[in-house]
């Protein structure tokens, strides 16, 4: 009864004009973002933060949530119709759906992409409306060292299961967590790492360096790319898959939203690694493998599912530990705190309008994702035919002026475009920005638990093996650095991402 009175409390807050209407924004743009390749949901995210600071904390958060189970739903639209994911997340979509559009399905391809997105979202929510409380009444009883131990696993978690290199992911925290130090020690109010430059006494500004790495540098990245896209001469046919493909796709959709559910809630999992866990499930588990690759409807819809699930999955961790598992809920965090909101358990107990409306507001935007993606289909084609040359320095424009009236401030610029180019040397060096951002959301907060604990045990370090349940994170953060360092695991990891002819 108690999980019906909040998620009564969800309704009423979702259900306002204004939530809705911010819900359906954040649909649209996501959407909109995944349909055009090259720039994803961490990007617009990243450049969208400064709308937060006026924007009411609930409504922010229901746009920046649209925007990203949306951009799943437009990346699968890209990846199925001209062989181009929107996003990576799209990436498996490609080898079936791309063929069923080829074999003359493009239409019923569309259809079970968007009806399995629906069920994953909404199976996805019950499980965040009714997992989400009990652990946050876990988290209640962690005290400054379990924390810390906590985050130790976060991190280690989201390198272990980050596509990539491991050495990579794991300087690129390092170097994440060190700029979190810069600013103002709020212990001692002695300025540090701040080279005499006035402007950094407050710490780096994370929408800066979120829309640095992400939005200039992957910019940059496609400029210099050549533009791919073919116009669609082809008719998308009937919405409606037959009997036999429907058949096969629905089991395939239960399977990758439990799996996209199960991986979701793990650091770094999310959509990515449950899009490619799905299509290996599904390929293993088919007595007819030979035909995945060449149209066969499970291969779309588990990965799609997958991928959806794991995108709302991702939330429990935000909203009952405050740890964010991967870069876009590490972005959600830091629009939280632009409100002065404490990510973590008690954000249920002392915000229930934001969590439970936040909640509610996920059912209704895959709702309203499946009622706008099919009929609008055609719309989405239409821009897929703006070249990059005028998308992307409008995109760069916008990007300027949102940073400028984050602090009213021209250093903030200076340092969204050094991040633009450092981001950019980083990713032709394959280094992923991820980690950084995890980093530099999770660094001040494990400076804050360790220091806390610390002091509370006296300076004694052993503090964080004698407590059970701390020591019990730092030794499940100890098994995947072993595991992950087993040659048999490292292979098979290396393999999970890797895209399949």
């Amino acid at each position: 009864m108690e999980l019906l009175e909040h998620l009564a409390l969800g309704f009423s807050v979702a259900f306002t004009l204004q939530n809705l209407a911010y819900c359906l924004l954040g649909c649209l743009l996501g959407t909109l973002i995944g349909v055009l390749p090259g720039i994803g949901p961490v990007p617009t995210i990243a450049m969208l933060l400064p709308i937060t600071y006026v924007l009411p904390p609930v409504a922010g958060l229901i746009m920046l949530a649209g925007i990203y189970y949306g951009a799943a739903y437009g990346g699968s639209t890209t990846a199925i119709l001209v062989a181009l994911p929107g996003e990576t997340a799209a990436v498996v979509t490609v080898l079936d759906g791309h063929q069923m559009a080829r074999n003359g399905r493009a239409g019923a391809a569309l259809a079970i992409a968007a009806l399995g997105s629906f069920f994953a979202g909404c199976v996805a929510t019950i499980v965040i409306a009714g997992f989400a409380p009990p652990l946050a009444e876990v988290a209640f009883k962690f005290g400054p060292a379990e924390y810390f131990s906590l985050m130790v696993l976060g991190l280690i978690g989201a390198v272990v299961l980050a596509s990539g290199s491991l050495p990579k992911a794991v300087c690129m925290i390092l170097l994440g967590l060190l700029l979190g130090m810069v600013g103002t020690d709020v212990n001692s109010g002695v300025a540090r790492y701040d080279f005499g430059i006035p402007e950094l006494q407050d710490g780096i500004d994370f929408a800066a360096v979120a829309m640095g790495v992400f939005g200039f540098a992957e910019i940059m990245s496609n400029l210099e790319l050549k533009d791919k896209r073919v116009s669609l001469t082809g008719k998308i046919g009937s919405l409606y898959p037959n009997k036999q493909e429907f058949k096969e796709a629905w089991p395939a959709c239960v399977r990758g939203t439990a799996v996209g559910c199960a991986l979701g809630i793990l650091p770094g999992g999310g959509a990515v690694l449950s899009s490619f866990a799905s299509y290996t499930l599904e390929k293993k588990l088919s007595k007819t493998p030979e035909r995945f690759g060449r149209g066969h409807p499970a291969g779309l819809a588990g990965p799609e599912s997958a991928n959806n699930a794991g995108s709302q999955a991702s939330f429990i961790p935000l909203l009952t530990l405050g740890i964010p598992g991967n870069a876009v809920t590490a972005l959600m965090i830091g629009a939280m705190m632009i409100h002065n909101i404490q990510p973590g358990p008690q954000v249920m107990s002392s915000h229930p309008d934001l969590f439970w409306g936040l909640i509610v507001s996920m059912w209704i935007g895959n709702m309203m994702l499946v009622i706008l993606n099919l009929p609008l289909v055609g719309l989405w084609v239409k821009l897929l035919n703006v070249p990059y040359r005028v998308l992307f320095p409008a995109i760069l424009v916008f990007c300027t002026i949102g940073v400028y009236t984050l602090n009213y401030n021209v250093f903030d610029i200076w340092v969204t475009a050094a991040f633009g180019m450092v981001g950019y040397i980083w990713m032709k060096l394959g280094c992923e920005g991820a980690p950084l951002l995890l980093g530099l959301v999770l660094g001040p907060m494990m400076e804050e638990n360790f220091r806390r604990a610390m002091l509370l045990a006296r300076g004694d370090f052993t503090t964080f093996v004698t407590r059970p349940l701390s020591m019990s994170l730092l030794l499940a953060a100890l098994v995947l650095v072993v595991l992950v360092a087993l040659p048999s695991i490292r292979k098979k990891r290396e393999e999970a991402f890797v895209e399949e002819d």
